[in-house]
Parts: C-alpha cells; sequence; structure tokens
C-alpha cells in the first residue's frame, strides 16, 4: 500500500513560462523594449544557452560556468550564480536586466501548475496519502504553491539548496520519507527526469515518470499517479 508520493517540481507539477515570456516581462517591468524580430531571436538564444531554469537544458555549458552547473542545486547562491552566468552569453540592452531574469523566473507569475494537479493532489489527500515536493532547486518554491492553491495538499518540501544535495542523491529521497513518516517501500516518487529522479529507486522507492512538456500539451499526464498509488 502507499502512504506516500513524492513529486518533483518543475516539469511535472509545475511548468516554467516559455522564454520569450519570461524575457518579455522582463523587458516590460524594465521599461526597455526591443524590435520584435531581435526579441524572439534574444529569446531563442537565451533558451539554448540555458539561461531560464526549469526550462531547456544548455546546448554548451561555457568552461567559466561548467564548475558552478555541477553544482548549481546545492545553496542559492550556486543556483544564481550558474543561471545568471549562462545568461550574460547573451547580450542584454541592460547588463541589470540579467538579475532581473532570475528575479522573475522565482515570481508564482512565472509558473503554471498541470491541468490535473489540482484535481490529484486533491485526490491523494483525501485518501490520507501524504505529499511531499523534492525539487532541485535554489530558492524557496513554497509562495509558487501558495500562489496556485496548491500548498494545502503538500505536507512537506524537501529542497536541494536547504540540504545541500541535490537528486538524484538517495539522501534528498531520504529526508523526504523521514518529513512524512513514511518507509521508502511504501513510497512512490514521480518525476520528469530519470536521471535525477530515479535516484530514488536506489533508496526502495517506485518511481513513475511523466514527460516535460508545456502544461497546455499536457493536460493529463498524472492521472496515472492515482491508479499507482492505489
Amino acid at each position: 500500500m502507499t502512504a506516500a508520493v513524492l513529486f518533483d517540481f518543475s516539469g511535472t507539477l509545475f511548468r516554467i513560462e516559455s522564454a520569450e515570456s519570461w524575457l518579455r516581462a522582463v523587458l516590460d517591468a524594465a521599461g526597455a523594449a526591443l524590435p520584435e524580430a531581435e526579441l524572439v531571436r534574444t529569446a531563442r538564444a537565451l533558451e539554448s544557452a540555458g539561461a531560464l531554469p526549469g526550462g531547456a537544458h544548455p546546448v554548451r555549458v561555457p568552461e567559466d560556468v561548467a564548475g558552478l552547473w555541477r553544482v548549481r542545486d546545492e545553496s542559492a547562491e550556486l543556483h544564481r550564480a550558474a543561471y545568471t552566468g549562462l545568461s550574460r552569453q547573451v547580450p542584454l540592452p541592460d547588463p541589470g536586466l540579467h538579475d532581473a531574469l532570475y528575479e522573475r523566473h522565482m515570481t508564482p507569475a512565472a509558473w503554471s501548475p498541470y491541468p490535473d494537479a489540482p484535481h490529484v493532489l486533491g485526490a491523494l489527500r483525501e485518501r490520507g496519502i501524504k505529499v511531499a515536493v523534492v525539487s532541485n532547486i535554489g530558492w524557496d518554491l513554497r509562495p509558487v504553491f501558495r500562489e496556485h492553491g496548491l500548498d494545502p495538499f503538500v505536507d512537506a518540501y524537501v529542497l536541494s539548496y536547504e540540504h545541500g544535495v541535490a537528486k538524484p542523491d538517495p539522501r534528498l529521497f531520504a529526508a523526504a520519507c523521514a518529513a512524512l513518516g513514511a518507509e521508502p517501500g511504501s513510497t512512490l516518487m514521480v518525476g520528469d527526469d530519470r536521471g535525477a529522479d530515479g535516484g530514488a529507486a536506489a533508496l526502495g522507492c517506485r518511481v513513475h515518470f511523466v514527460e516535460h512538456l508545456p502544461a497546455a500539451e499536457r493536460p493529463d499526464g498524472l492521472r496515472p499517479v492515482l491508479d499507482l498509488a492505489g
């Protein structure tokens, strides 16, 4: 019997906005402007650089960022330095916009829950199944859950930067199980990254993967969790 379900955050329960939306929001807030064609090109360049946390991985990690990239999820400082380092590979009208882009991605407005997330989390709560969010991240995502009304369904948040270790390290999954008072053998991990989230299997958890797609393209990808949870 399943006593607990662990969920990844980005690409599993929530999806980050597009790179174009991200850049446009920051430019608008700063009162800056780019011609439309240049804005689109710049957004694509930022996406290729992997500068949007929760978005695409870098096509290539520059040598001066590579060390940070490997440990980016182990502290807030490393996370910011890694992603702004990637962002700075792309010229922007004002150098201060790189930090503004990083700040934007931490706002609830930058994230959308997958359409079926409220139903699935609510159903697990009704069944008495504990839920934790286990994320490789460098900032506090709790306000995102509160703003979108999903915080009441989450019993614990286990975030890499608060523990100094990142998935697939079994210690992060063990911390989540301990927070819920659940044994790994009765715990299901749900995520979109086979490398990172698959690390829960080493602890004895069952693992289920979902596709990392835009929210509108994955309306019911979480629903199988209810059958798996029993």
